[in-house]
């Protein structure tokens, strides 16, 4: 498939003579373009459905270990408790909207994220 998935990948939408499809392909191909599937699934079918339903806990959690904080610190920070952070990451507490405005503030990202 692509051979360097470290890099940044973008999307080509390109226009051209029918006729020249097969050969345009090729070229892209040996580039390492690779075409899209119109089967493939979208990156929410591709994960497990445990993240699936939590998909604001995880990008919460994420988020929090990508800052290198711990939830203790996140909680200091913005006042929520500990254990409902624990839970939120879970799923087993909701993320309300004044919570994420919170968490977002303090993690330097949209609140929306966790929503």
């Amino acid at each position: 498939m692509l051979e360097r998935m470290n890099e940044p990948l973008i999307e080509l939408h390109i226009t051209g003579p029918a006729d020249k499809k097969n050969e345009a392909l090729s070229v892209l191909r040996a580039l390492g373009y690779a075409e899209k599937s119109e089967r493939a699934p979208s990156w929410r079918d591709a994960f497990p459905s445990e993240i699936r339903e939590n998909e604001g806990g995880v990008c919460l959690k994420v988020t929090r270990e990508r800052k290198g904080l711990s939830q203790t610190a996140l909680s200091e920070m913005t006042r929520i408790p500990q254990p409902h952070i624990s839970e939120m990451e879970r799923g087993k507490r909701p993320i309300g909207k004044k919570s994420a405005h919170q968490l977002g503030q303090a993690l330097g990202v949209d609140y929306r994220l966790f929503l």
